[in-house]
């Protein structure tokens, strides 16, 4: 597959639905949108947007190849990876294990069900479309996730400690988008629901991370939500550096309409809480390291590209994609967000992702639609029986 080159013309207004769409369809985009953002950016992980476009002749405005061509198995022998044509990374990967473990426990999940649930499913066999070959999603997913199996199978430590001694990074927060729309319409259950979770995984701002973008997507999926609604929803709720994080990337965002005049602006505006450094694929001495001061670089990209490109699907995910370094982590949660607001995702992108990944990207959101209804239904119970005891208790 060729790299495409020239940039697209921004669209001067956001696309939308002639309809708003639905639960079913919400989670449909958003993790169609999610795998296909990850896709798009696989290729271009680690680059500055300079670099992309000097490789690419222009701007990335769809499905490229492998960066070093055919040579792809031999350039970086640590990350032997088929990143491009079309290919999912462990975003998605991890992103569908853990909709797995929703469909099986069919209810709110705590760090305990990762443990159950989660670690083993990373254990099992499964197509690894960048390994094109069947294998254990544990032998692509990058250390920090491998972390989770030395942790909770080998260490068995407690689940709800796990997290604390990993690496702080975006590992966590990946895969939340299942978490948000579990609790669509409720970001505040679903920041609660995805610290929880994470605590096996991640700590401090990584931790964090991970539930304010459960939380977004929550927002996402309120009907007549904005991007300045899920912005205000996640600052309702993120608490020290990624707050300060957010609010500056945003900041900066609200002054431009076109990705490419906001690249270098976002980088600027993230650098003092990022601890990795310029040079991405060489972190600084204190990267990665707990800190209330500091944020990972990619969720709030992601959501300054979402302001951006207006919620329109198209240009947020290629925003993010084009601004290189965790970029495939950044349009995974871009696309995520945007298809929860209702954003269409090019019906050419998700068919080429689909085929080349071979993965139903539709079947994991049609078993996700019916866990969420389910999930609702035991959540009314739940708060009908807490009435009824209050009301009795309380004479009310």
């Amino acid at each position: 597959m060729t790299p495409t080159t020239a940039m697209e013309p921004a669209a001067s207004t956001p696309q939308t639905s002639p309809a708003t769409p639905g639960l079913d369809d919400r989670i449909t985009r958003a993790l169609v949108g999610a795998a296909v953002g990850d896709a798009l950016g696989g290729p271009v992980e680690g680059w500055t947007p300079e670099q992309i476009a000097e490789r690419h002749g222009g701007r990335v405005t769809g499905i490229v190849g492998p960066w070093h061509g055919e040579n792809w198995r031999t350039a970086r022998p640590i990350a032997p990876y088929h990143k491009g044509d079309g290919h999912v990374t462990d975003d998605t990967l991890m992103t569908h294990a853990l909709i797995r473990v929703y469909d099986r426990v069919r209810d709110h999940l705590d760090a305990y069900a990762v443990a159950d649930h989660l670690v083993p499913d990373l254990l099992s066999p499964r197509w690894i479309p960048e390994l094109e070959a069947e294998a254990l999603p544990l032998q692509r997913i990058f250390l920090a996730e491998k972390w989770l199996v030395a942790r909770l199978h080998y260490g068995h430590v407690d689940p709800r400690e796990a997290g604390a001694g990993n690496i702080v990074n975006c590992g966590a927060a990946m895969y939340m988008a299942p978490v948000g729309l579990v609790n669509a319409g409720h970001p505040e259950a679903a920041y609660a629901e995805a610290l929880e979770i994470a605590a096996p995984h991640q700590s401090s701002y990584g931790r964090e991370a991970a539930g304010v973008f459960a939380a977004a997507v929550a927002a996402a999926c309120r009907p007549g939500a904005t991007p300045d609604a899920v912005i205000d929803a996640a600052l309702a709720l993120a608490k020290d550096g990624t707050r300060s994080a957010i609010e500056a990337v945003c900041e900066v965002a609200a002054h431009h309409d076109d990705f490419e005049s906001a690249l270098a602006p976002l980088r600027a505006a993230v650098e003092p809480f990022d601890t990795v450094g310029p040079d991405y694929r060489s972190p600084a001495l204190g990267a990665r390291r707990p800190s209330r001061l500091h944020a990972i670089e990619e969720l709030p990209i992601a959501l300054g590209v979402l302001l951006v490109g207006g919620g329109d699907y198209r240009r947020t995910v290629l925003g993010s994609v084009n601004y290189g370094r965790d970029c495939d982590s950044i349009a995974t949660m871009s696309g995520a967000i945007a298809g929860a607001l209702g954003g269409e995702v090019p019906a050419d992108w998700a068919e080429t992702v689909a085929e080349a990944s071979r993965l139903d990207l539709e079947a994991p959101a049609r078993a996700l639609a019916q866990v969420a209804r389910e999930v609702f239904a035991r959540d009314l119970d739940r708060r009908r029986a807490h009435e009824e005891a209050f009301t009795a208790l309380a004479g009310a």
